[in-house]
């Protein structure tokens, strides 16, 4: 029976790439994943914000509720959506983005959800950690570098949609 739950568990997520434009270059919005294993991480360990939808749960909305829970920014009045697709990470999960031009507000923190998980593992004591510890903008270069490998291609994607 915990084959069937662990088999029919959804494995789409959804999630928002933003962007803006600094002195005529691209730059783009991702996320650091939070908690003890990511804490020495820094390229390849970035991601977009995104999250796990629910089987028919419209896609789009899960991502700008995501977008919301790990960056602690709302996306409003957004102009134009770019749907980016789609890619396979190594783990199997789907992740469906979209794309839109925005900025953060100044001053700016991250504000993200907590998770909670045993740590030191097998301690038996449990403790919380941002599901994002940080949010940045960089250039599409050095973002190429942060971003987990499987994810890169949604920056293409997006320079594609904009030229």
């Amino acid at each position: 029976m915990a084959e069937k739950s662990k088999c029919s568990r959804s494995r789409i997520s959804a999630g928002l790439l933003m962007f803006r434009r600094r002195n005529n270059e691209l730059e783009v919005l991702l996320a650091h994943p939070g908690g003890p294993f990511f804490t020495r991480k820094d390229d390849g360990a970035w991601t977009i914000p995104k999250g796990e939808a629910a089987p028919g749960e419209d896609l789009l909305t899960r991502a700008q509720i995501e977008f919301e829970e790990e960056v602690g920014f709302r996306p409003e009045n957004v102009q134009r959506w770019i749907e980016l697709g789609w890619i396979r990470q190594k783990g199997g999960k789907i992740v469906h983005a979209w794309a839109f031009e925005g900025d953060l507000p100044e001053p700016f923190e991250c504000k993200s959800n907590l998770f909670e998980m045993e740590w030191p593992p097998r301690s038996g004591k449990y403790q919380k950690f941002p599901e994002v510890d940080q949010a940045c903008f960089f250039s599409d270069e050095v973002a190429r570098c942060k971003l987990k490998a499987t994810q890169v291609p949604f920056l293409d994607r997006l320079r594609a949609a904009l030229s």
